[in-house]
Protein backbone atom coordinates (compact mmCIF):
# COMPACT_ATOMS: atom_id res chain seq x y z
CA UNK A 1 0.00 0.00 0.00
CA UNK A 2 1.26 3.47 -0.89
CA UNK A 3 0.78 5.92 1.97
CA UNK A 4 0.37 9.66 1.78
CA UNK A 5 -0.69 10.83 5.21
CA UNK A 6 -1.50 14.47 5.92
CA UNK A 7 1.65 16.30 7.00
CA UNK A 8 -0.40 18.92 8.84
CA UNK A 9 -3.75 18.80 10.59
CA UNK A 10 -5.49 20.31 13.57
CA UNK A 11 -6.51 18.90 16.91
CA UNK A 12 -8.96 21.61 17.91
CA UNK A 13 -6.98 24.84 17.55
CA UNK A 14 -3.53 23.24 17.72
CA UNK A 15 -1.79 22.61 14.42
CA UNK A 16 0.11 19.34 14.34
CA UNK A 17 2.77 19.21 11.66
CA UNK A 18 6.37 18.94 10.52
CA UNK A 19 7.17 22.62 11.04
CA UNK A 20 4.96 23.15 14.08
CA UNK A 21 5.79 23.16 17.81
CA UNK A 22 5.76 19.81 19.57
CA UNK A 23 2.33 18.86 20.92
CA UNK A 24 2.55 17.76 24.56
CA UNK A 25 -0.06 15.46 26.08
CA UNK A 26 -0.35 14.95 29.82
CA UNK A 27 -1.60 11.41 30.26
CA UNK A 28 -3.69 11.47 33.42
CA UNK A 29 -4.45 7.75 33.15
CA UNK A 30 -5.66 6.54 36.53
CA UNK A 31 -3.90 9.28 38.50
CA UNK A 32 -7.20 10.95 39.40
CA UNK A 33 -7.62 8.14 41.95
CA UNK A 34 -11.34 7.71 41.41
CA UNK A 35 -12.14 11.33 42.29
CA UNK A 36 -13.58 13.72 39.70
CA UNK A 37 -12.36 16.75 41.66
CA UNK A 38 -8.83 15.35 41.57
CA UNK A 39 -9.28 14.81 37.84
CA UNK A 40 -10.20 18.47 37.44
CA UNK A 41 -7.27 19.57 39.57
CA UNK A 42 -4.87 17.50 37.45
CA UNK A 43 -6.31 19.13 34.35
CA UNK A 44 -5.52 22.56 35.83
CA UNK A 45 -2.05 21.50 36.93
CA UNK A 46 -1.32 20.00 33.49
CA UNK A 47 -2.19 23.32 31.90
CA UNK A 48 0.03 25.19 34.34
CA UNK A 49 2.89 22.76 33.69
CA UNK A 50 2.78 23.50 29.94
CA UNK A 51 0.77 20.63 28.50
CA UNK A 52 -1.30 21.27 25.37
CA UNK A 53 -3.74 18.45 26.07
CA UNK A 54 -4.85 16.07 28.79
CA UNK A 55 -5.71 12.48 28.03
CA UNK A 56 -7.75 10.03 30.04
CA UNK A 57 -8.56 6.36 29.51
CA UNK A 58 -12.09 5.05 29.17
CA UNK A 59 -12.43 1.41 30.12
CA UNK A 60 -14.30 -0.90 32.41
CA UNK A 61 -12.58 -3.81 34.06
CA UNK A 62 -15.10 -6.26 32.61
CA UNK A 63 -14.58 -5.03 29.03
CA UNK A 64 -10.80 -4.90 29.35
CA UNK A 65 -9.49 -7.87 31.31
CA UNK A 66 -10.36 -11.49 32.02
CA UNK A 67 -10.28 -12.02 35.76
CA UNK A 68 -9.90 -15.82 35.49
CA UNK A 69 -7.43 -15.33 32.66
CA UNK A 70 -5.06 -13.29 34.81
CA UNK A 71 -5.50 -15.62 37.74
CA UNK A 72 -4.64 -18.58 35.51
CA UNK A 73 -1.21 -17.08 34.89
CA UNK A 74 -0.35 -18.08 38.43
CA UNK A 75 1.70 -14.95 39.01
CA UNK A 76 1.62 -11.23 38.30
CA UNK A 77 4.04 -9.93 35.70
CA UNK A 78 5.79 -6.59 35.04
CA UNK A 79 4.71 -3.71 37.28
CA UNK A 80 1.48 -5.53 38.14
CA UNK A 81 3.36 -7.75 40.60
CA UNK A 82 3.48 -4.75 42.95
CA UNK A 83 -0.29 -4.29 42.95
CA UNK A 84 -1.90 -5.23 46.25
CA UNK A 85 -5.20 -6.21 44.64
CA UNK A 86 -5.92 -8.47 41.69
CA UNK A 87 -5.49 -7.09 38.17
CA UNK A 88 -9.26 -7.08 37.70
CA UNK A 89 -9.95 -5.27 40.97
CA UNK A 90 -7.15 -2.75 40.36
CA UNK A 91 -8.55 -1.84 36.95
CA UNK A 92 -12.05 -1.68 38.38
CA UNK A 93 -10.92 0.78 41.03
CA UNK A 94 -8.83 2.84 38.58
CA UNK A 95 -11.43 3.12 35.82
CA UNK A 96 -12.99 6.43 34.85
CA UNK A 97 -16.72 6.86 35.32
CA UNK A 98 -17.92 7.47 31.76
CA UNK A 99 -20.71 9.72 33.05
CA UNK A 100 -17.97 12.26 33.91
CA UNK A 101 -16.89 12.63 30.29
CA UNK A 102 -18.89 15.72 29.37
CA UNK A 103 -18.05 17.46 32.63
CA UNK A 104 -14.33 16.84 32.23
CA UNK A 105 -14.40 17.84 28.56
CA UNK A 106 -16.25 21.07 29.36
CA UNK A 107 -13.90 21.82 32.26
CA UNK A 108 -10.86 21.32 30.03
CA UNK A 109 -12.27 23.58 27.33
CA UNK A 110 -13.10 26.27 29.88
CA UNK A 111 -9.49 26.20 31.09
CA UNK A 112 -7.90 26.27 27.65
CA UNK A 113 -6.55 22.75 27.36
CA UNK A 114 -7.54 20.02 24.89
CA UNK A 115 -9.34 16.95 26.25
CA UNK A 116 -9.36 13.51 24.68
CA UNK A 117 -9.12 9.87 25.66
CA UNK A 118 -8.32 6.28 24.78
CA UNK A 119 -11.58 4.32 24.61
CA UNK A 120 -10.94 0.63 25.19
CA UNK A 121 -14.12 -0.74 23.63
CA UNK A 122 -16.32 0.02 20.64
CA UNK A 123 -19.18 0.86 23.01
CA UNK A 124 -17.05 3.46 24.78
CA UNK A 125 -16.14 5.03 21.44
CA UNK A 126 -19.83 5.83 20.99
CA UNK A 127 -20.01 7.32 24.48
CA UNK A 128 -17.01 9.69 24.13
CA UNK A 129 -17.24 10.67 20.47
CA UNK A 130 -19.20 13.89 21.03
CA UNK A 131 -16.56 15.18 23.43
CA UNK A 132 -13.20 14.44 21.82
CA UNK A 133 -11.41 16.05 18.83
CA UNK A 134 -9.01 13.11 18.45
CA UNK A 135 -8.49 9.53 19.58
CA UNK A 136 -5.54 7.74 21.15
CA UNK A 137 -5.33 4.01 20.51
CA UNK A 138 -3.24 2.35 23.20
CA UNK A 139 -0.51 -0.16 22.45
CA UNK A 140 -2.55 -3.01 23.86
CA UNK A 141 -5.15 -2.53 21.13
CA UNK A 142 -2.78 -2.43 18.15
CA UNK A 143 -4.11 -5.86 17.12
CA UNK A 144 -7.75 -4.98 17.84
CA UNK A 145 -8.59 -4.29 14.21
CA UNK A 146 -12.33 -3.89 14.73
CA UNK A 147 -11.78 -1.12 17.28
CA UNK A 148 -9.14 0.56 15.13
CA UNK A 149 -11.39 0.52 12.08
CA UNK A 150 -14.36 1.93 14.01
CA UNK A 151 -12.27 4.84 15.26
CA UNK A 152 -10.67 5.43 11.86
CA UNK A 153 -14.07 5.75 10.17
CA UNK A 154 -14.93 8.69 12.42
CA UNK A 155 -12.41 10.81 10.52
CA UNK A 156 -10.80 12.43 13.56
CA UNK A 157 -7.02 12.51 14.09
CA UNK A 158 -5.67 9.28 15.54
CA UNK A 159 -2.67 8.74 17.77
CA UNK A 160 -1.53 5.13 17.56
CA UNK A 161 0.90 3.76 20.16
CA UNK A 162 3.04 0.81 19.12
CA UNK A 163 4.48 -0.63 22.34
CA UNK A 164 5.26 -4.37 22.53
CA UNK A 165 4.51 -4.90 18.84
CA UNK A 166 6.39 -5.89 15.71
CA UNK A 167 6.48 -4.19 12.33
CA UNK A 168 3.87 -6.50 10.81
CA UNK A 169 1.37 -5.51 13.51
CA UNK A 170 2.17 -1.82 13.11
CA UNK A 171 1.77 -2.01 9.33
CA UNK A 172 -1.51 -3.89 9.68
CA UNK A 173 -2.92 -1.25 12.03
CA UNK A 174 -1.64 1.63 9.89
CA UNK A 175 -3.15 0.11 6.74
CA UNK A 176 -6.49 -0.30 8.52
CA UNK A 177 -6.45 3.35 9.53
CA UNK A 178 -5.32 4.63 6.13
CA UNK A 179 -8.25 3.01 4.34
CA UNK A 180 -10.51 5.49 6.12
CA UNK A 181 -8.35 8.23 7.61
CA UNK A 182 -5.17 10.09 6.64
CA UNK A 183 -4.64 12.00 9.91
CA UNK A 184 -2.31 9.82 11.96
CA UNK A 185 0.34 10.27 14.62
CA UNK A 186 2.39 7.08 14.77
CA UNK A 187 4.02 6.80 18.18
CA UNK A 188 7.00 4.72 19.22
CA UNK A 189 6.38 3.27 22.66
CA UNK A 190 8.09 0.90 25.05
CA UNK A 191 5.42 -0.81 27.12
CA UNK A 192 7.21 -1.14 30.41
CA UNK A 193 5.90 0.69 33.47
CA UNK A 194 8.58 -0.10 36.03
CA UNK A 195 10.45 3.24 35.68
CA UNK A 196 13.76 1.37 35.93
CA UNK A 197 16.88 3.00 34.46
CA UNK A 198 17.57 -0.19 32.52
CA UNK A 199 14.52 0.55 30.36
CA UNK A 200 16.44 3.14 28.37
CA UNK A 201 18.24 0.48 26.36
CA UNK A 202 14.86 -0.74 25.14
CA UNK A 203 13.35 2.59 24.06
CA UNK A 204 14.60 2.08 20.48
CA UNK A 205 13.85 5.63 19.41
CA UNK A 206 15.37 4.97 15.99
CA UNK A 207 12.17 3.11 15.15
CA UNK A 208 10.87 6.60 14.39
CA UNK A 209 13.20 6.65 11.38
CA UNK A 210 11.73 3.33 10.25
CA UNK A 211 8.20 4.73 10.54
CA UNK A 212 9.20 7.81 8.55
CA UNK A 213 10.69 5.65 5.80
CA UNK A 214 7.74 3.28 5.40
CA UNK A 215 4.71 5.50 6.05
CA UNK A 216 5.02 8.58 3.87
CA UNK A 217 3.88 11.80 5.47
CA UNK A 218 2.96 10.30 8.83
CA UNK A 219 3.45 12.49 11.88
CA UNK A 220 5.83 10.89 14.36
CA UNK A 221 5.29 10.74 18.09
CA UNK A 222 6.40 9.20 21.36
CA UNK A 223 4.29 7.63 24.08
CA UNK A 224 6.66 7.03 26.96
CA UNK A 225 6.88 5.84 30.54
CA UNK A 226 10.40 6.81 31.57
CA UNK A 227 10.80 9.22 34.44
CA UNK A 228 12.64 12.15 32.85
CA UNK A 229 12.99 14.13 29.63
CA UNK A 230 15.78 12.15 27.93
CA UNK A 231 13.44 10.12 25.72
CA UNK A 232 11.46 13.24 24.86
CA UNK A 233 14.51 15.15 23.66
CA UNK A 234 15.80 12.17 21.68
CA UNK A 235 12.45 11.65 19.99
CA UNK A 236 12.10 15.32 19.06
CA UNK A 237 15.60 15.28 17.58
CA UNK A 238 14.51 12.32 15.43
CA UNK A 239 11.41 14.14 14.20
CA UNK A 240 8.67 13.45 16.74
CA UNK A 241 6.04 16.20 16.87
CA UNK A 242 3.78 14.69 19.56
CA UNK A 243 4.90 13.63 23.03
CA UNK A 244 2.74 11.82 25.57
CA UNK A 245 3.92 11.36 29.16
CA UNK A 246 2.03 10.41 32.29
CA UNK A 247 1.43 13.26 34.73
CA UNK A 248 0.79 13.33 38.46
CA UNK A 249 0.89 15.86 41.26
CA UNK A 250 2.84 13.43 43.47
CA UNK A 251 4.81 10.26 42.80
CA UNK A 252 4.26 9.29 46.42
CA UNK A 253 0.55 8.67 45.90
CA UNK A 254 -0.70 5.09 45.76
CA UNK A 255 -1.91 3.95 42.36
CA UNK A 256 -0.75 2.02 39.27
CA UNK A 257 0.41 5.06 37.28
CA UNK A 258 1.84 7.42 39.92
CA UNK A 259 5.33 5.85 40.27
CA UNK A 260 6.46 6.43 36.66
CA UNK A 261 4.61 9.70 35.98
CA UNK A 262 6.30 13.04 35.55
CA UNK A 263 5.39 15.53 38.25
CA UNK A 264 5.00 19.24 38.90
CA UNK A 265 8.76 19.73 38.78
CA UNK A 266 9.86 17.35 36.04
CA UNK A 267 7.08 18.10 33.55
CA UNK A 268 7.80 21.87 33.22
CA UNK A 269 11.52 21.09 33.05
CA UNK A 270 10.85 18.71 30.15
CA UNK A 271 8.85 21.38 28.31
CA UNK A 272 11.56 23.99 28.87
CA UNK A 273 14.32 21.76 27.50
CA UNK A 274 12.17 20.58 24.60
CA UNK A 275 11.45 24.14 23.49
CA UNK A 276 15.17 24.95 23.58
CA UNK A 277 15.85 21.83 21.53
CA UNK A 278 13.22 22.85 18.98
CA UNK A 279 14.99 26.18 18.54
CA UNK A 280 18.35 24.45 18.14
CA UNK A 281 17.12 22.09 15.40
CA UNK A 282 16.65 24.97 12.94
CA UNK A 283 15.40 24.63 9.37
CA UNK A 284 18.07 22.32 7.94
CA UNK A 285 19.54 24.92 5.56
CA UNK A 286 23.30 25.27 6.00
CA UNK A 287 24.10 28.96 6.15
CA UNK A 288 25.92 31.61 8.15
CA UNK A 289 23.54 32.19 11.03
CA UNK A 290 22.68 35.67 12.26
CA UNK A 291 24.66 35.23 15.47
CA UNK A 292 27.74 34.04 13.51
CA UNK A 293 28.13 37.04 11.23
CA UNK A 294 30.67 38.82 13.41
CA UNK A 295 32.53 35.56 14.05
CA UNK A 296 32.56 34.98 10.30
CA UNK A 297 34.56 38.18 9.86
CA UNK A 298 37.08 37.65 12.67
CA UNK A 299 37.68 33.90 12.18
CA UNK A 300 37.86 33.68 8.40
CA UNK A 301 41.18 34.20 6.62
CA UNK A 302 41.58 36.63 3.76
CA UNK A 303 44.29 37.02 1.14
CA UNK A 304 47.08 39.22 2.53
CA UNK A 305 50.51 40.46 1.46
CA UNK A 306 53.22 37.98 2.42
CA UNK A 307 55.85 40.72 1.96
CA UNK A 308 55.99 44.33 0.90
CA UNK A 309 54.37 44.70 -2.54
CA UNK A 310 55.20 47.89 -4.47
CA UNK A 311 52.66 49.80 -6.54
CA UNK A 312 52.40 48.50 -10.11
CA UNK A 313 53.59 44.98 -9.34
CA UNK A 314 51.83 42.04 -11.00
CA UNK A 315 50.69 39.78 -8.18
CA UNK A 316 52.08 36.23 -7.95
CA UNK A 317 51.14 33.44 -5.56
CA UNK A 318 54.44 33.76 -3.74
CA UNK A 319 53.47 37.36 -2.84
CA UNK A 320 50.41 36.23 -0.92
CA UNK A 321 49.43 34.54 2.34
CA UNK A 322 46.19 33.90 4.26
CA UNK A 323 45.46 35.64 7.57
CA UNK A 324 42.48 36.65 9.66
CA UNK A 325 40.18 38.65 9.48
CA UNK A 326 38.01 38.72 6.35
CA UNK A 327 36.43 42.14 5.75
CA UNK A 328 33.59 42.45 3.27
CA UNK A 329 35.94 43.79 0.57
CA UNK A 330 38.56 41.07 1.08
CA UNK A 331 39.16 37.83 -0.79
CA UNK A 332 38.69 34.28 0.48
CA UNK A 333 41.72 31.97 0.20
CA UNK A 334 39.85 29.98 -2.43
CA UNK A 335 39.60 33.19 -4.51
CA UNK A 336 43.38 33.59 -4.82
CA UNK A 337 43.27 32.91 -8.55
CA UNK A 338 41.09 35.99 -8.96
CA UNK A 339 44.00 38.06 -7.65
CA UNK A 340 47.04 36.43 -9.25
CA UNK A 341 47.94 38.34 -12.42
CA UNK A 342 46.36 41.62 -11.28
CA UNK A 343 48.30 44.87 -10.86
CA UNK A 344 48.29 46.61 -7.48
CA UNK A 345 47.35 50.29 -7.51
CA UNK A 346 49.42 51.29 -4.48
CA UNK A 347 52.07 50.03 -2.10
CA UNK A 348 50.94 47.21 0.19
CA UNK A 349 52.83 46.58 3.43
CA UNK A 350 53.51 43.08 4.72
CA UNK A 351 50.46 41.31 6.29
CA UNK A 352 48.03 43.93 4.98
CA UNK A 353 44.79 42.65 3.49
CA UNK A 354 44.44 42.65 -0.27
CA UNK A 355 41.16 44.47 -0.82
CA UNK A 356 39.14 44.79 -3.99
CA UNK A 357 39.82 48.50 -4.32
CA UNK A 358 43.64 48.22 -4.53
CA UNK A 359 43.95 45.89 -7.48
CA UNK A 360 43.12 46.43 -11.13
CA UNK A 361 40.06 44.92 -12.72
CA UNK A 362 42.04 43.62 -15.69
CA UNK A 363 44.61 40.85 -15.98
CA UNK A 364 48.03 41.64 -17.48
Amino acid sequence: MNFNFKKNFYIENFKIGFNEPTFFIAEIGSNFDGDIERAKNLILLSKQAGADAVKFQHYTASSLVSDPGFKSLGQSLTHQKNWKQSVFDTYKKASLNSSWTKELADFSKKNGIIFFTSPYSEHLVDIVDDYVPAYKIGSGDISNINLIEKIAKLGKPILLATGASNFFEVKQAVETIYKHNDKLVLMQCNTNYTSEKSNYKNLNLKVLETFKKHFHGVILGLSDHTFDEISTLGAIALGAKVIEKHFTDSNARVGPDHPFSLNLKSWPEMIKKARLLEQSLGDGEKKVEDNEKDAYIVQRRSVCAKKFIPKGKVLQKEDLTFLRPLPSNGFHPYEINKIVGKIVKKNIDINYIITKDIITDQDI
